[in-house]
């Protein structure tokens, strides 16, 4: 059992309500990476458990914490894709929608096609360039937005999901496959889902191959709930995390204030300090919040609360707080950055398993109150622009503290906030009162030593300060002694120079006041301490399993680390939290989760011990452990700054060092809590600030110990420190000289007595000593030794210069000057006769004019003077007339005798001990030169501690010394704080000297930085403060010195014992050689020395590999070892024999340590050359081989003619050489290509290193000839026979047709499709037992049965040129093909040698080659057009031939079915690259290049796994697996029989049993449960193939080959399914070529005749209340809606009823294998061309309502699919609805031939149309029809014309015998009242007319009765 070292295991306890923070919390979590120590942590999102629903697994492991990147990244500018298929959606909200995706990346936003439905199916992939830096791209989050299309663009946002990039790339193979977001609103925190969104997701990096995913069709029941990205049981909670911010200290000056600057000119006190506005900036998951400015203030009181409000569980990771200070004009410049990582102050209570009972560890986000530091760039403040101004903003590692800031963050989960900033509560900031509170602490550093220090320049001083304490450039703090006295830098006597100590080592002493954190340090420490003995022990078990130690020895050192862990975590308690005043919750969460981590590793490691088998399998896990144990250590309230160590030279920054204070914390809780080099002395490189050069130079490496602890544990200081500390005060007295008097007349501004800067005045009466010390003894004059440096001091050769001067008047003759001799500047000095050779020297030779200058034969130069000058300013070679002064310069070399004692009586120069100085500044000597105007001396004064006694006495010195009360007002002693410091130093009563051997044996794989593609290497070993060169080995990347540097004399100050535990580092710089210019760095390597305190000891230090560093990266490695003896006494006689010479002053690596040799014979298969590219303009044309290794080189023959034949005429070298027997220790073999041209010349055009000879190992005895050659190189060596292939043709003429029909439905697309699980599209190929064959997901030469297809000789890069700027690669300039073969000899030379192993090679000529390329298909090609497609067309070249396939581009697809064959004819070796380009086809501008891929055709060629042409499953003489091999498979497995040495195969019983190598097979066996057809041939061939089938040979296979292209040469561009075969022509010709071309669509018609309607749903109610319906019925195939068809109207149907007799006809291409159609069509009116799509086919039947005046109402549809149809029922009355639920159980995979229209052909009857209301599925009418399917030719044969038109035939239709009823009453006047109106009001008409009748003749009577009457009574007529 494993431990998971960074994964968490979920409790196995849901929380379905989530009733309280705790529960909720551990159902969600952040899973968090970075590391502490860089401030520009990765952010990595979360991943969350199911929560309410189902119950996780208790082992499975949902949460991912901490998780480090699978590969870490080289974080510099790189390529990358992302990747994003949209697939479909599912639930979107909304009523007739259309949604659209809109996907933002890195600011590119890309967008789907707009499909309609709330379950839109999309399948759309979109690719995202970016060139960046990861930990950039890591925190970019990827947005994905659903919108609706039709809606306003106001509220047209459906719903959204983010994620980050680098959530993505941490998951397994960087790729999120076929996972369901769950969308939500962005703005709504109350809404739940808002639909789901399937995708994909990669993220490919440099060298990464994208997964493939596998793109079957999703069934409907595709779940969910399981497939989700982040579980919905959990949903997405509004938290909010509210950070209260309490208090700022020591923020920096950040504004220039012109008004303080004016003020001070003017005598006033300008306050410097608080010129700074600040206030702080929380920043969360792109949420922001500012507290309140407050102005002129360095340590504000903000007291206010930030609530920022997030979804839970969050994508981000980080809060980041960034104090700004506020400008009212310019922009706000950044104080500081800090990040708060919720992985480390959160936690899901994964981690560990919970054990039954105990509380569980889970907690919501919690931090505080505590103080956060900022770091960032130096605190001195500048009015002009901060160079270093980036890591303020956390990009990089701030080089110096900032401030801090008094936090406290907690979590609420329900309710929104009031505001979003607050004010605290004054209880709250009461509370937080005992989280301040401070305590006292010492720091004290010994420097011991600084050395590597690269040129000698101004003094230097070290500053320490921990927080703003100690900051010599910062008032705002007591002065401290927290500077080194200033140094002035000696040469170390070879390269560097060192600060000269010796015995009095400056000592640093700093007070600081901070919290008492040491509860959470100690637990630090102690975890530290766990994981550092571990690391030690993985090391020597890694070590050892290198050396290949033996399995006893393994065994024990791998049990005794796994004891130890044991032991240390049982031991060891972490401290205990009882009584500590200043606890936050974090702290009890964190102790909690601790305990159990270790708790639980404890158990693990004692059942290894029980249960392990294969130490190698458990190191992953131990090394997990490790991790674990480190990412415990990491404390998020860590609020006690770090010490930062500066070097200054002058006043300059130049280097610093930052060191976390708990590294050096004494701890009173146990050993193990005391810091790693508390006490101890350490060595530290410091850094140049934001150094670019990433360590190529180092400003100096120091060595210091250092001790920090609490004042009131200061006396156990004593126990650590070493040596005897003195305390001085000290002043300098300052005179000049005027008319040649000294005095202080001529000082000008300076003062008599100064600090040493002389800008300060100080007398020595002021001085008084500080409290609890005294003086001892008086003011004494003490001349400072290490600001005088003479010019030779750590120089072994020394060269004494003098200048002899002579002057005259124009034109006459040369006199001695006044001051005949002078040195360089004019200044008098000795004659050459007076300067005696110094005690501990010896003159080289006698004084010499040097001519090697600009000057003349004779060594003058000449000049001319200008008053009021009295010497020339500069100096020519050549004399002229006015020429007054001429000067020669004379020099003799001296040498350091050997042995003389160094510590020989110094000059002490003036004996008043005054140093002089020609003008007022740093350079003083010891003695008087006549420039001189300016001299000074030191008095010091010794204190002593007046009571307590011991080292840590020197702690009471707080303050500077106390300084009289007239000086105290004066503004000089304030602002130049620690000039009155005391000086602290520690001095050391003796020296251990001792001697120091460096071993350093041989470099492997260094950088070339040499055009020669190579280097000159040497290295400079540094020790301490001296330092020793090897050798240069010239033109050579693996170099060998075999040197061993001897240091004689190192004296070290310090307890030997002390310096056996923790020895200094030996450094190994490695430099290339130039002859012109500077030497360039190679890199940098350290070793640690083995210490022998006695020198009997008998340790020998073993050589080991060390990585050389460079940058940053690894570039090399050095094999090195030293020892460091302690002399005892003295005496040299008890240390180890001086090793053999090699030349003068070379000693070798003596017996012992230098590895063990053995003669070893190297074979080498030198087969050709390829590929060379020019050099220096002109073609490589007639190269050799030299081939080095261990010392010894072999050269081969030389090609003649690089064209006609690239191969070496002599294959095989040998080479005898004496290697170490230990693998690790084996040097590498070197090639080198030699170019012979004309003259002689001879330039190396190329080389490559081969750095492990283990895969070239071998057993010489063993049987390896079928190694030797591949099976068709046999056959071509053997003479040709007679080659006629047999394809016999067996079968019946009956058969013809049956086999037509076949080639129709199983085709060579059947076959892949059938090999790759297509079932639907491959019919019935499976079913009648045909070959599949192989397809491989990656390249063939990828597989690794096939062994990279290297296996007759392996192809190695060659490289020429240097590594330009730091880019890895130099150019790769051509390849040698050829193998090695490396194998022991016997030292006996009476033993017969071992048989060779490179024997019976095939013939090396040219060979003439048929080549067929079969490209398949092309998979995810990155889109190159603005539409998010391609126009991909295939483009190949081969040698000088091409082809271009631009013709026959495939428009707007990113995944285009190619299905071509290319044949060629090629010379191999000469064409052996093929090169398969795939374009994209541009109209008006210039195809692009989507990418290519190169296959190595003689790789294939040669392979013995038979890769020119793969195995078929089964022998076929006929169909489409006809064999296409040129040789039969007997024959074929002659020749491997022939190879392996074995007898030839013989077959029995009419070829059913055959016997190979010693095995007898039957064809039974091969062909039991095969379905056998009528293409097989013979049995004796099958049997013959199924044997070569079981002998590893490559398969019939398409592979997979991935694009690459310049533009971004590391990243997929997509990839190619392909295959190619290779046959020889002198083997005659092959079989036909598979034809492959993509399936053709057939042109088909649909004719569907609408006969009647019945039960249709009566929609309308007409004038006279009657219901009816005006039906028509219309129809499409899906994916050609353009071409819809209708009915005319059947008005009127009061049954619902309709006839129609009316024929629809639709033209489609359909695929009968795949059978779906194939749809072209335009997607825009602009677009070129049409795009293909695919789609099942359908038929759409609706019936809908006419209505005139309004939209038309729809009825009820039915969607019939051809392929599988709905039975129909033959009368009405028994179609009805459950016709459609029954035909849905039935799956649609099945391949129903007698369901499918095209095999029925024609069919009639009735089915049911239906409508949706609601969620309910009613009838909404019954439809007639019968459909028929006709190919093109039986359609001319039977034409049919749409609707009733013409030609009505096939069937003829006659006109609808509808009833009379039937019309439209708009157009029929007269039948509308003859149907409507009269049917209806018949009587009421009648009624109507007689009572018209009746009124009529009243009214005619009324209107004649009174003329009748009238005439009546008068009678006119009578």
């Amino acid at each position: 059992m494993s431990y998971p070292p960074l994964e968490l295991t979920l409790c196995p306890h849901p929380h379905p309500k989530m009733e309280d923070e705790h529960d909720y919390w551990h159902d969600c979590v952040f899973a968090g990476t970075g590391e502490e120590g860089e401030e520009s942590q990765t952010d990595g999102p979360a991943s969350v458990s199911p929560g309410g629903g189902s119950p996780a697994p208790p082992n499975q492991n949902v949460f991912r914490k901490a998780r480090k990147r699978q590969r870490a990244l080289v974080n510099k500018p790189q390529d990358f894709q992302i990747r994003f298929r949209v697939i479909e959606g599912r639930q979107l909200p909304g009523n007739n929608i259309k949604p659209v995706v809109k996907v933002n990346v890195c600011g590119d936003t890309h967008r789907t096609r707009i499909k309609r439905g709330n379950n839109p199916f999309f399948d759309e992939m979109f690719f995202y360039n970016v060139h960046m830096l990861p930990s950039d791209l890591f925190d970019q989050s990827i947005s994905i937005r659903v919108y609706d299309s039709s809606s306003l663009r106001a509220d047209s946002l459906m719903g959204e999901f983010k994620i980050d990039v680098g959530f993505v790339y941490d998951e397994p193979a960087h790729c999120v496959i076929r996972k369901w977001l769950l969308l939500n609103d962005p703005d709504d925190s109350s809404s739940g889902a808002k639909g789901y969104l399937k995708v994909s997701i990669f993220v490919v990096g440099t060298g990464d191959e994208p997964p493939v995913e596998k793109r079957d069709r999703d069934n409907d029941q595709d779940d969910i709930e399981s497939n989700l990205l982040l579980p919905a049981g959990l949903t997405l909670r509004w938290v909010t995390l509210k950070l209260k911010v309490f208090r700022a200290e020591d923020i920096p000056q950040m504004d220039d204030s012109f008004s303080q600057s004016v003020k001070e000119f003017f005598g006033g006190s300008g306050n410097k300090k608080n010129l700074v506005d600040p206030f702080l900036e929380a920043w969360f998951a792109g949420r922001k919040l500012c507290t309140q400015i407050i102005e002129k203030n360095a340590n504000p009181e903000w007291n206010e609360m930030l609530n920022l409000q997030v979804k839970f569980p969050s994508m981000c990771e980080r809060i980041k707080l960034t104090v700004f200070d506020w400008d009212r004009l310019t922009r706000n410049d950044a104080v500081g950055t800090t990040y708060l990582n919720l992985a480390k102050i959160a936690s899901s209570g994964g981690e560990a398993e919970v054990q039954a009972g105990e509380t569980e560890v889970g907690f919501l986000p919690t931090f505080g109150p505590c103080y956060v530091n900022f770091y960032g760039s130096p605190r001195e403040f500048s009015g002009l622009p901060d160079p270093y101004d980036d890591l303020n903003l956390g990009k990089g590692e701030g080089v110096a503290y900032r401030g801090r800031v008094l936090v406290e963050l907690s979590t609420q989960l329900e309710g929104k906030p009031d505001k979003e900033v607050d004010k605290i509560s004054s209880d709250d900031i009461l509370v937080v009162q005992k989280y301040q509170r401070r305590r006292k602490y010492s720091l004290c550093a010994v420097f011991h030593g600084a050395c590597m220090i690269q040129e000698p320049g101004e003094p230097i001083q070290f500053e320490v300060s921990i927080g703003n304490y100690g900051n010599k450039l910062d008032s705002t703090c007591k002065p401290l002694a927290s500077t080194t006295q200033y140094s002035c830098a000696v040469f170390d006597g070879n390269h560097y120079y060192y600060l000269p100590w010796a015995d009095t080592k400056p000592v640093v002493v700093l007070l600081s006041f901070w919290e008492d954190i040491s509860h959470r340090l100690d637990a630090v420490n102690i975890i530290l301490y766990i994981a550092n003995r571990l690391q030690e022990n993985i090391n020597a078990l890694k070590i050892s399993i290198e050396a290949k130690v033996p399995e006893n020895r393994l065994d024990e050192i791998w049990v005794k680390l796994v004891n130890q862990l044991v032991d240390d975590l049982s031991n060891v308690q972490l401290p205990s939290l009882e009584g500590v005043t200043n606890l936050t919750t974090l702290d009890i969460q964190v102790k909690k989760l601790r305990d159990q981590a270790l708790l639980l590793m404890g158990e693990q490691a004692q059942r290894m011990v029980q249960e392990a088998s294969d130490i190698t399998e458990t190191l992953g896990t131990i090394e997990g452990w490790l991790e674990k144990l480190k990412e415990l250590a990491e404390e998020p309230q860590n609020s006690m700054p770090d010490v930062i160590i500066w070097m200054l030279r002058g006043e300059k920054r130049v280097g610093y060092a930052r060191i976390p204070a708990h590294q050096v914390l004494y701890s009173t809780h146990s050993e193990e809590a005391c810091g790693q080099y508390c006490g101890k002395t350490q060595n530290v490189v410091l850094k140049y600030p934001m150094d670019k050069s990433k360590g190529q130079k180092l400003p100096v490496q120091i060595r210091v110990n250092m001790w920090l602890g609490l004042s009131a544990y200061e006396k156990k200081f004593n126990t650590f420190a070493e040596g005897t500390f003195s305390v001085f005060a000290e002043l300098y007295e300052n005179q000049a000289e005027v008319f040649g008097k000294w005095g202080t007349t001529g000082l000008m501004n300076r003062h008599k007595f100064s600090d040493v800067t002389g800008k300060i005045k100080v007398k020595q009466e002021y001085f008084l000593p500080p409290k609890g010390w005294e003086w001892e003894g008086d003011w004494f004059v003490d001349p400072e030794r290490s600001l005088l440096t003479e010019a030779d001091a750590g120089h072994t050769e020394f060269l004494d210069e003098v200048f002899e001067n002579e002057t005259r008047l124009p034109g006459r003759e040369w006199k001695p000057a006044s001051e005949p001799f002078t040195d360089v500047n004019g200044e008098k000095a000795l004659s050459p006769a007076e300067i005696e050779c110094p005690a501990g020297w010896a003159w080289e030779d006698a004084w010499t004019y040097d001519i090697n200058r600009a000057v003349d034969e004779k060594g003058w130069e000449y000049g001319i003077t200008i008053p009021p000058d009295d010497k020339p300013k500069s100096w020519v070679p050549a004399e002229k007339m006015y020429h007054v002064h001429r000067r020669r310069r004379l020099i003799r070399a001296r040498k350091r005798v050997a042995g003389a004692s160094v510590a020989e009586k110094r000059d002490l120069g003036d004996p008043e001990g005054w140093e002089y100085s020609s003008l007022i500044g740093w350079k003083f000597h010891k003695k008087e030169r006549s420039s001189d105007t300016f001299r000074r001396r030191r008095w010091r004064r010794k204190m002593a501690p007046a009571q307590r006694v011991g080292a840590s006495a020197i702690f009471n010195l707080e303050g500077a010394l106390g300084t009289d009360q007239e000086e105290k007002g004066s503004k000089e002693s304030s602002k130049a704080f620690g000039a009155n410091t005391p000086t602290v130093s520690c001095t050391f009563d003796r020296a251990y000297v001792y001697h120091l051997r460096v071993y350093v044996y041989q470099a492997r794989n260094l950088m070339a930085l040499d055009k020669d593609s190579f280097s000159d290497p040497y290295a400079h070993v540094s020790f301490l403060h001296v330092s020793k060169t090897t050798e240069t080995v010239n033109a050579c990347l693996n170099p060998t010195w075999d040197q061993t540097l001897i240091f004689n004399s190192v004296e070290i100050y310090g307890d030997p014992q002390a310096l056996a535990h923790n020895p200094p580092d030996v450094v190994l710089e490695i430099y290339d050689k130039d002859q012109v210019g500077k030497d360039e760095m190679l890199g940098r390597s350290t070793c640690k020395p083995v210490v022998k305190l006695q020198p009997g000891m008998d340790a020998t230090p073993r050589l080991l590999w060390h990585p050389v560093m460079q940058r940053g990266e690894h570039s090399g490695d050095v094999l090195v070892s030293a020892e460091l003896i302690l002399k005892d006494k003295g005496n040299d006689t008890e240390l180890p024999l001086v090793p053999s010479m090699r030349g003068d002053n070379l000693y070798m690596v003596p017996q012992g340590v230098r590895p063990v040799v053995q003669l070893t014979a190297i074979e080498i298969l030198a087969w050709g050359l390829r590929n060379m590219k020019p050099y220096q303009l002109a073609s490589v044309s007639s190269p050799s081989l030299v081939v080095e290794c261990g010392g010894e080189v072999v050269h081969s023959a030389t090609i003649r003619n690089m064209k006609k034949s690239p191969n070496f005429p002599v294959s095989v070298l040998f080479l005898k050489v004496l290697l170490p027997k230990e693998e690790m220790y084996t040097p590498p073999i070197v090639l080198k290509v030699i170019d012979h041209r004309p003259f002689g010349r001879k330039p190396v055009v190329g080389q490559c290193t081969i750095s492990s000879l283990e895969e070239f190992r071998c057993d010489p005895y063993e049987i390896r000839s079928e190694l030797s050659m591949s099976s068709k190189m046999a056959l071509m060596a053997s003479p040709p026979r007679d080659l006629a292939i047999n394809m016999e043709d067996s079968r019946p003429l009956l058969e013809a047709e049956r086999v037509e029909k076949e080639k129709e439905v199983v085709d060579w697309w059947s076959k892949f499709y059938a090999s790759v699980g297509d079932h639907e599209k491959c019919g019935p190929y499976r079913q009648k037992g045909y070959d599949t064959l192989k397809v491989y997901n990656k390249e063939l030469e990828d597989i690794e049965d096939f062994k990279g297809l290297t296996d007759f000789c392996n192809t190695f890069k060659l490289l020429r040129g240097k590594n330009e700027n730091g880019e890895n690669d130099p150019t790769v300039v051509g390849e040698f093909k050829g193998s090695f073969k490396v194998y022991p000899l016997s030292d006996d030379p009476g033993v017969a040698p071992p048989p060779r192993q490179f024997r019976e090679l095939p013939e090396s000529g040219p060979q003439e080659c048929l080549v067929r390329i079969y490209v398949v298909r092309a998979v995810d090609l990155q889109p190159k057009d603005n539409n998010g497609r391609c126009d991909p067309y295939i483009k190949i070249s081969l040698g000088r031939k091409s082809i271009d396939d631009r013709d026959n581009y495939l428009p707007n697809t990113t995944n285009p079915v190619f299905g071509r064959m290319f044949e060629l004819s090629c010379f191999l070796p000469q064409d052996k690259d093929l090169k398969i380009s795939v374009y994209d086809y541009d109209l008006l501008t210039r195809d692009e290049k989507v990418g290519e891929t190169v296959i190595d055709l003689e790789n294939r060629f040669l392979s013995r796994f038979g890769s020119y042409c793969g195995l078929p499953q089964t022998y076929c003489v006929s169909g489409i697996n006809q064999w296409r091999d040129q040789l039969k498979p007997s024959q074929i497995l002659q020749n491997l029989a022939r190879l392996k040495g074995s007898p030839p195969p013989r077959t029995e019983d009419n070829g059913n049993t055959l016997h190979f190598g010693g095995k007898q097979y039957s064809l039974a066996e091969f062909e039991a449960n095969k379905e056998l057809h009528q293409h097989l041939g013979p049995p004796s061939e099958r049997i013959a193939l199924h044997v070569l089938r079981t002998q590893n040979l490559v398969p019939e296979h398409v592979e997979t080959r991935t694009l690459y292209s310049s533009f971004q040469p590391t990243l997929s561009q997509g990839s190619l399914q392909m295959w190619v075969d290779v046959f020889p022509k002198s083997l005659g010709h092959p079989g036909p070529p598979f034809h492959i071309a993509p399936r053709k669509a057939q042109r088909n018609y649909l004719r569907v005749v609408v006969w009647n309607t019945t039960d249709v749903t009566l929609d309308e109610t007409s004038v006279t209340g009657e219901r009816m319906s005006d039906i028509y019925v219309k129809g499409w195939m899906p994916g050609m809606e353009e071409d819809k068809q209708k009915t005319d109207v059947h008005y009127r149907s009061l049954d619902g009823d309709g006839n129609f007799n009316w024929r629809f006809v639709f033209p489609f291409d359909y695929l009968p294998a795949e059978q779906l159609c194939l749809v072209s069509k335009k997607e825009h009116f602009w677009s070129l061309d049409k795009t293909e799509f695919r789609i099942p086919p359908k038929l759409i039947i609706q019936i809908w309502d006419n209505d005139k005046f309004s939209l038309d109402d729809y009825l009820g549809s039915i969607e019939l699919d051809l392929r599988h149809l709905i039975t129909p029922t033959k009368m009405p009355h028994k179609c009805s609805i459950d016709m459609l639920s029954k035909e849905g159980d039935i799956p649609h995979q099945k391949w129903d031939e007698t369901k499918s229209l095209f095999n029925q052909k024609a069919v009639r009857g009735w089915w049911p149309c239906v409508v949706e209301n609601g969620s309910q599925k009613e009838l909404g009418g019954k439809v007639e029809l019968s459909l028929e399917i006709v190919a093109e030719q039986e359609a001319d044969e039977r034409p049919a014309g749409k609707g009733r038109d013409e030609p009505n035939m096939h069937p003829k239709l006659d006109a609808p015998n509808r009833p009379d009823t039937s019309f439209f009453w708009f157009t029929n006047p007269c039948k509308t009242m003859k149907f409507i109106v009269w049917r209806r009001f018949k009587w009421l008409f009648i009624g109507l007319i007689l009572l018209i009748l009746v009124l009529l003749f009243i009214g005619i009577l009324l209107y004649s009765l009174p003329n009748y009457i009238s005439m009546k009574i008068v009678k006119p007529f009578r």
